[in-house]
């Protein structure tokens, strides 16, 4: 029998880094990853019994009173987790590999009617994918399996066996978590949707439709940066034109196929679609050419179960009205993850931001969201968060280089790309989302309007050509409104002194 909270040290070392004092005891998760060494990663939030009779938070921890204090049992922790913590897939599917199957009989049959019994046996059953042998449950008012006050919950389907609403938002093979924030909910009640197509609504059709044509570069452009390249201009705006079709067709294998061919544009040194052999993200060592790992790809041999799950959740929630961007959240953050492609994986991930929130109406339809740019300028935030998921996984993967200093993966992984805990990916995203809507989109119709208004100005004043009227105002932009020495003396040479001042004058005006 597992004994937990055995430990009678003057302090508590937890996963060999986190520290209780004395007299407080794990609980819920904690005391269940403790108790059976189960090799999962840690959650961002822990449990545990403290000695004051207040709830609080410290640090990772949060800190339930004495009363709150579970039975030292199975069943006591297995309760306390999905009352007070929610539901953790990761750490329920690794603790229903390790304990008896007769275990969790006894605790059912123990109690057959009750709420948290229920849903054990439903889990059980779920992510083992083999039934117990136990009667069908006839009494008890059917249960959700998601509480919808600690997590957010997908549509619901009832389980007559366990009298249990399934409300998880996936499938057994890919079904990401997202825990109700202070954060989250504050940016849910701001209806961001409903202010940016509202916002564009009052936009004269031929302005935005410009807008959008310079907005559908500006991402693209911010995609290739992201991933460090700098590839000619018609790379560039051929994949902007494939963003300004994002939502337009349904996600398959195929079609993720397909948006890797358009995104290489010369395959002839990778091998195109799911990849046959392992991946990671990192470097080599400069002298041995070992790989250096920061992210390990999902094994070849996981890649169609895992997409193809992916690609269930999505038509999951479409059906649903689930938070666009949060289903955003979970579908792109879960394909970078699992990094499916030996190359283009970035790209399609950013790609994915778009047709979510274009598939669930977040913008107009043709509309570019030119979240890319954001995430763009938040780039040391953006790495933080993507190490956030990759590193604690690092220590889970078993694995040895192969003769092309690539990554083989020696033990089993599926699960650390198809459960996850997606609360601090969806608060990146969302931050990004809102910066979008509130200063991003308004900014750069802005700046159409702005761009208009000198161009009248310049035809007016001098009948200048279009493309030159461009190439002066990117002069001026890039040197503060002013003209520079090598513009006077090649490109603008034949302006008089007294053209640059007025220029120079009016772009202040326009432009502050």
């Amino acid at each position: 029998m597992v004994k937990y909270n055995q430990n009678s040290r003057s302090i508590i070392i937890f996963q060999g880094f986190l520290v209780l004092e004395k007299g407080t005891g794990l609980s819920g998760y904690s005391a269940l990853i403790q108790g059976h060494d189960l090799k999962v990663p840690i959650p961002d939030y822990l449990c545990a019994i403290g000695t004051k009779h207040k709830k609080y938070d410290n640090g990772r921890w949060r800190m339930f009173t004495p009363r709150h204090r579970p039975e030292e049992t199975l069943y006591g922790h297995l309760t306390f987790a999905l009352k007070y913590e929610g539901i953790d897939l990761s750490i329920l599917n690794a603790l229903f590999h390790v304990i008896e199957v007769s275990e969790i009989e006894a605790i059912i049959r123990s109690k057959p009617t009750g709420m948290y019994c229920r849903k054990i046996w439903f889990l059980w059953e779920w992510l083992r994918e083999e039934p117990l042998n136990i009667d069908d449950a006839t009494t008890g008012n059917f249960v959700s399996l998601i509480n919808s006050t600690l997590q957010y919950e997908g549509i619901s389907y009832p389980s007559k066996r366990h009298r249990v609403r399934n409300n998880l938002p996936g499938t057994i093979h890919f079904c990401p978590l997202i825990r109700k924030t202070e954060k989250l909910e504050q940016y849910i009640g701001k209806k961001l949707s409903e202010k940016a197509i509202g916002n564009i609504g009052q936009i004269h059709p031929d302005l935005l439709n410009r807008a959008a044509a310079f907005l559908l570069l500006k991402d693209s452009k911010a995609s290739y940066t992201i991933e460090g390249e700098t590839p000619p201009h018609n790379r560039i705006e051929r994949w902007g034109r494939i963003i300004g079709e994002a939502g337009q067709r349904k996600l398959s294998i195929s079609e993720l196929e397909y948006l890797q061919y358009l995104v290489i544009s010369d395959n002839r040194f990778i091998e195109p679609g799911l990849r046959t052999e392992g991946g990671f993200v990192g470097n080599h060592d400069r002298r041995s050419g070992m790989p250096m790992p920061g992210h390990i790809s999902a094994r070849p041999d996981d890649l169609k179960t895992l997409v193809n799950g992916l690609i269930e959740t999505y038509e999951l929630l479409c059906q649903d009205d689930f938070d666009a961007v949060l289903m955003a959240t979970i579908i792109a953050f879960g394909f970078v993850f699992i990094h499916p492609f030996e190359d283009g994986n970035g790209r399609i991930h950013r790609y994915l931001f778009h047709h979510v929130l274009a598939e669930k109406c977040f913008v107009p339809k043709g509309m570019v969201f030119p979240v890319s740019s954001v995430i763009l300028e938040r780039i040391g935030e953006y790495r933080k968060i993507l190490e956030h998921f990759s590193k604690p996984r690092l220590d889970l993967i078993e694995w040895r280089p192969t003769e092309k200093n690539n990554v083989q993966v020696l033990n089993e992984t599926i699960d650390l790309y198809r459960f996850f805990d997606a609360t601090k990916l969806a608060e990146f995203f969302f931050e990004c989302v809102a910066e979008t809507v509130d200063k991003t989109l308004p900014d750069e119709i802005n700046y159409v309007k702005k761009y208009d208004l000198f161009n009248e100005f310049i035809t007016n004043y001098l009948d200048m050509p279009d493309k030159l009227v461009a190439l002066l105002l990117r002069f001026l932009n890039h040197n503060n409104g002013k003209l520079s020495k090598r513009a006077k003396e090649k490109e603008f040479k034949k302006l008089s002194d007294h053209e640059i001042q007025s220029i120079e004058h009016k772009y202040a005006e326009i432009f502050g």
